[in-house]
C-alpha cells in the first residue's frame, strides 16, 4: 500500500465520524438553532395568541424593561444565582474536604449527599414548602415542643421567601458540587502534599491556600452548572412559593411561562426568553473560552 492509498484511507477515516454524526447535527441545526432564531424574531413582532409575523421593531422589548414585574424578576434571579452559587461552591467544598480525609464510612457520606440530586425541583420545593410552612412545619414542631414564640416564617414574608428558596436549591444541589470538588482534590498530586508536610504546612491552610487554585476547573465546571439552573429556575419555585408572596419570589422562567400559556403575548414572552439566554450566554462563555485558552496554552507548553 502506497502513501496516496494510506492518505485515502485515513481521510475516509477521518470522515466517518462525521457522516454517523450528520443526522444529529442536522436535528441539531433545524430544531436547536432554528428554534432560536425563530424565537428571536418573534420578539420583534406584535404576536399575542398566535405568531404574527408582521415586524414591529423594539416595542415588545421596551414593554419588558419598562414592566416592574420583569424589573424584579430579573433581580430574583441574580440575587438567588448569586446566594445560590456561593452556598452551594462554598459548602460543597467543605464537604469535600472533610471526605477527602479518608474517613470510615466515605462511600456512605457521598451517597447521603448526593442523593438530593436525584430529586426533581418539584419534589425538593414540596418537601421544604412542607418543611416551613408555619402551620404545620417547623415552627409548629418547635412551639409544640414547648418554645411558644418560635417564629420561622420566612416562607410567608415577602422579604425573606426568596432565601427559602436558595436554601432549597443549595440543599439540592450542594452534593453534585461535592462531587466534582473530591475529583478535583484527588486529583492533585501525592508530592504536593509531602512537601506541605515537610515544611509544616497546616492542612487546613493548604486546603484554605494551595489547593483552590489547583481545582479552578472543577469550580470552572460547577459554576457553569449552578449559573444555567439559577437562570432557568423555574420548577423550585412553583412548587415552594409560585411566586409569591405577591410577586415577591417572581423569576423571569414564571414570568414567560405566565406570559405564553396564559397572558397570550407571545411576543412578550419571547423576548423574555432571549434575555434569558443571552444571560445564560453571559454567564457560560467567559467560563468556555477561558478553559480554551488553558488548553491551548497546556498544548504550547507541551510542544
Amino acid at each position: 500500500m502506497n502513501a496516496t492509498d494510506n492518505a485515502r484511507r485515513a481521510k475516509r477515516l477521518r470522515l466517518s465520524p462525521m457522516l454517523a454524526m450528520s443526522p444529529t447535527i442536522v436535528i441539531v441545526g433545524a430544531v436547536y438553532v432554528g428554534c432560536l432564531l425563530w424565537t428571536l424574531f418573534v420578539s420583534f413582532t406584535d404576536s399575542r395568541s398566535i405568531p404574527d409575523l408582521t415586524w414591529s421593531g423594539f416595542g415588545q422589548w421596551s414593554r419588558l424593561y419598562a414592566d416592574y414585574r420583569w424589573r424584579n424578576a430579573f433581580h430574583n434571579m441574580f440575587l438567588f444565582g448569586a446566594l445560590y452559587i456561593g452556598g452551594c461552591l462554598l459548602l460543597g467544598y467543605v464537604l469535600a474536604v472533610l471526605i477527602d480525609q479518608r474517613v470510615k464510612g466515605e462511600n456512605f457520606f457521598r451517597t447521603v449527599f448526593l442523593c438530593p440530586h436525584a430529586l426533581s425541583f418539584i419534589v425538593t420545593g414540596q418537601l421544604w414548602k412542607w418543611y416551613l410552612d408555619p402551620e404545620f412545619g417547623l415552627q409548629r414542631t418547635v412551639r409544640e415542643l414547648g418554645w411558644s414564640t418560635f417564629t420561622f416564617d420566612w416562607i410567608a414574608d415577602r422579604h425573606l421567601a426568596i432565601y427559602t428558596i436558595v436554601i432549597a436549591g443549595i440543599w439540592q444541589s450542594v452534593g453534585v458540587v461535592m462531587v466534582l470538588m473530591l475529583a478535583g482534590l484527588r486529583s492533585i498530586d501525592e508530592d504536593i502534599w509531602k512537601v506541605t508536610r515537610v515544611d509544616g504546612i497546616p492542612a487546613w491552610r493548604v486546603y484554605l491556600s494551595v489547593v483552590p487554585p489547583m481545582v479552578v476547573p472543577s469550580i470552572l465546571t460547577s459554576v457553569a452548572l449552578l449559573g444555567t439552573g439559577a437562570v432557568k429556575n423555574y420548577d423550585l419555585v412553583i412548587a415552594m412559593t409560585d411566586g409569591g408572596p405577591g410577586i415577591a419570589t417572581d423569576v423571569p422562567s414564571k414570568f414567560v411561562m405566565e406570559y405564553l400559556f396564559e397572558r397570550s403575548n407571545i411576543g412578550l414572552a419571547a423576548a423574555g426568553a432571549t434575555t434569558m439566554l443571552i444571560t445564560t450566554i453571559a454567564v457560560a462563555a467567559p467560563l468556555l473560552l477561558w478553559q480554551a485558552w488553558q488548553r491551548r496554552r497546556i498544548a504550547r507548553g507541551a510542544a
